[in-house]
């Protein structure tokens, strides 16, 4: 006999919402607890596969369960270009997919950001994250306010966010 389904209740069912998180000491950041939650189901553990957007200036982050996802979309795109009749280069495309880190992060949610992700993503002492479905975006606040109108309801929802932390430090 197969093993039972998953209950609905706890399928991956896509990251949404935002949060705000700062740098914490020894150059650790913390996944917040609703993205950890969801990392956790999407990676069957504490991994967090973290990478370079393609198009803008911030990182991308999500579970382990991509893989497969990614696999499915390199192949679709090599079966596009070849009805198209279009050159496909797979292996640059694949390290392009591929080439994300697997990062570790603790019961806290705190985890070590790769060096050059901090430079790729412009990160500095407040990381934005913003759901997307199938993974969601990590900012800098300074770059996202950077983008245009398309990108309103994040700016202002991470606006609000960074005004609240502000007022908290403020008060403290």
């Amino acid at each position: 006999m197969g093993a039972d389904p998953v209950p609905e209740a706890q399928k991956f069912t896509g990251f949404s919402g935002q949060a705000l998180s700062l740098a914490g000491d020894k150059g650790r950041y913390v996944l917040p607890s609703a993205f950890r939650n969801l990392v956790k189901e999407s990676s069957d553990g504490r991994i967090l596969c973290i990478d370079k957007h393609p198009k803008l200036d911030c990182l991308v982050g999500f579970g382990l369960s991509r893989h497969d996802e990614l696999e499915a979309q390199l192949d679709r795109e090599e079966d596009m270009a070849w009805k198209r009749g279009l050159d496909f280069d797979r292996d640059t495309r694949a390290a392009q997919l591929f080439g994300y880190m697997r990062v570790p992060f603790d019961d806290s949610g705190r985890f070590i950001m790769p060096s050059h992700l901090v430079r790729l993503g412009k990160i500095e002492d407040q990381l934005y994250f913003h759901g997307l479905g199938r993974f969601f975006t990590i900012w800098n606040p300074a770059e996202l306010a950077r983008m245009n109108d398309d990108w309103a309801s994040a700016k202002g929802a991470c606006a609000d966010l960074v005004a609240e932390q502000e007022a908290k430090a403020a008060r403290k």
